[in-house]
């Protein structure tokens, strides 16, 4: 049977305030109040229809073929066989990563980043380069977090170990044999693939020497986000390298509001409530990219 193209996208800034506002001219006069305009968008919103009308004309004719919008994937069924595209920027990537099994992806945006590095052009090339298996794939590393009950949840980037809020979270934490008990505003652990986003902020910002592994190590970086030292609660575990298979083990001392969730997306997430515990490591899945 032939491969299955599965093209993923999200609503254009256009489409989404359009919904909220109801009509052109309702959006129309939002815009104008915020200093932007209505062409603007539209004129973005146009050249990302062009490019999807040109993607969906580049799937050969015999393929199978499926679109996915990105608040669907959780409830999509990827088979072994797909193809996936994801048309749109770096985070459409991170999105669909946690739902595959190592389908190749191959990421086009009209504006290329790291994990979109095609244009929309390209794709009639690079779909014959992956049916043809002459495709170039980079893995990437990715990061899982197992609570004690069984539930896991994947993500390419970081995942955050936290309150929901943000507010002061309390558990205790332990790595390579040392434990500590603090109060922070929750924990950041992070792939290389992430180690240019929220983990590059927070390095910056504390000068840190830490040298961030590359997205195809299968290492781990975490940081402690602004730990408080208290007669109960310390700061001498606060940022550090999971490598070998090093696993990072928290557990909740929160009443209330703990929770885990990947890459920014605070809606799909764990429950950490009090004495849940929760192992962090380098996950079995890769995402499989083409370069």
């Amino acid at each position: 049977m032939n491969p299955r193209c599965v093209l993923v996208q999200r609503p254009t800034e256009y489409e989404e305030l359009l919904a909220r506002h109801g009509t052109r001219e309702q959006l129309r006069f939002f815009l104008s109040e915020r200093g932007r305009t209505l062409e603007e968008l539209a004129e973005r919103h146009e050249r990302m229809a062009a490019a999807l009308r040109g993607v969906l004309g580049a799937i050969p004719h015999d393929w199978r073929r499926a679109t996915v919008e990105r608040a669907e994937l959780d409830r999509f069924l990827f088979a072994d066989d797909d193809v996936i595209v994801a048309l749109g920027q770096d985070g459409l990537v991170a999105n669909v990563a946690k739902y595959l099994n190592g389908q190749p992806v191959i990421g086009l945006n009209l504006e290329p980043g790291p994990l979109v590095p095609h244009p929309p052009a390209a794709a009639p090339d690079l779909l014959r380069d992956v049916a043809a298996g002459r495709a170039t794939l980079g893995e990437r590393t990715m990061v899982e977090a197992r609570l004690d009950d069984g539930q896991r949840l994947l993500a390419l980037n970081e995942v955050f170990l936290g309150h929901v809020s943000h507010q002061s979270a309390r558990y205790a934490l332990e790595i390579a044999g040392e434990r500590e008990r603090q109060s922070s505003s929750g924990v950041i652990v992070t792939t290389g693939t992430g180690a240019t986003g929220w983990a590059a902020s927070i390095a910056r910002e504390r000068h840190s020497p830490l040298a961030l592994p590359r997205p195809s190590d299968p290492a781990l970086a975490f940081y402690v986000r602004e730990a408080w030292p208290s007669t109960a609660t310390g700061t001498a575990l606060t940022e550090g390298l999971l490598r070998d298979g090093a696993v990072l083990r928290l557990q909740s001392e929160m009443g209330e509001g703990g929770v885990v969730f990947g890459d920014g997306i605070e809606g799909d997430r764990l429950p950490l409530d009090w004495g849940r515990r929760v192992h962090v490591a380098v996950a079995r899945e890769r995402l499989r990219l083409v370069a």
